[in-house]
């Protein structure tokens, strides 16, 4: 015989306060979490994190702050030779970047300085790690991959510079094969096998930055192209063939 749940004006109240209540994670066996004697499905834990966060003082700016601060700690650790920590902190500090922005548009905390801010910060955090892997060859008498290194970074910087431009001309410019997720994990993969990662005699550095050179110029070339096709497009009437 299984007890009828109270109603009533009381019961209510006493449904409100346990919704109200963190949820509490089951035994090993369960499912979800435990609220009040009802489950919590793991798409209600989800958005009660979601709420917690969004109404707590985390701001976009302060999330892209931190990844700034973790790619100069990645450059620090190039300078000293720390390839696994500095593609580790370069990994983390990427993922910040990307997060930043979903986080604006989720919490709706997000401000056109805010916008600005976080794709500024993103060209000097890829700019300032390249400087510093350029730093590590040139100490090791390595002109050419220095040449490499300065020509990624320039490529990149046009990469960039070519989306926002064609963007303020209303044309929509994603294409190319280097984008700013494609050119992070060159980097992390050159970073971190740097020096083989204990795993053997190899180094993917050099590689990675002569990969990460090529690939961003064909991008150059690649939105280059695309919107010189969006403006010689013959303007569209509205009427389907």
């Amino acid at each position: 015989m299984t007890a009828e749940r109270p109603d009533g004006p009381a019961a209510d109240r006493g449904r409100e306060a346990g919704a109200t209540r963190r949820p509490r994670r089951r035994g090993a066996g369960g499912n979800g979490f435990e609220r009040a004697g009802e489950t919590w499905t793991p798409t209600e834990v989800r958005l009660l994190a979601r709420e917690r966060l969004i109404e707590s003082r985390l701001t976009p700016n302060a999330i892209s702050l931190t990844g700034f601060g973790l790619n100069i700690l990645a450059a620090v650790l190039v300078t000293q030779r720390l390839f696994v920590l500095a593609g580790l902190a370069f990994i983390v500090g990427s993922v910040m970047d990307t997060l930043d922005g979903r986080y604006s548009r989720m919490s709706g905390k997000g401000t056109p300085f805010g916008a600005f801010l976080d794709s500024t910060l993103d060209r000097i955090e890829e700019g300032v790690v390249l400087i510093a892997v350029a730093a590590y060859f040139s100490s090791k008498g390595d002109e050419l991959a220095v040449a490499a290194v300065v020509v990624a970074v320039l490529a990149s910087l046009i990469v960039s510079y070519t989306r926002a431009r064609a963007e303020a001309l209303g044309i929509e410019c994603k294409v190319g094969l280097a984008t700013r997720p494609v050119r992070v994990v060159i980097i992390a993969v050159g970073l971190v096998f740097a020096t083989g990662a204990s795993l053997g005699r190899f180094s993917l550095l050099e590689p990675a930055i002569y990969v990460l050179a090529a690939l961003t110029t064909v991008t150059v070339l690649q939105r280059v192209l695309h919107v010189r096709r969006q403006l010689m497009a013959p303007p569209s009437d509205g009427r389907s063939a």
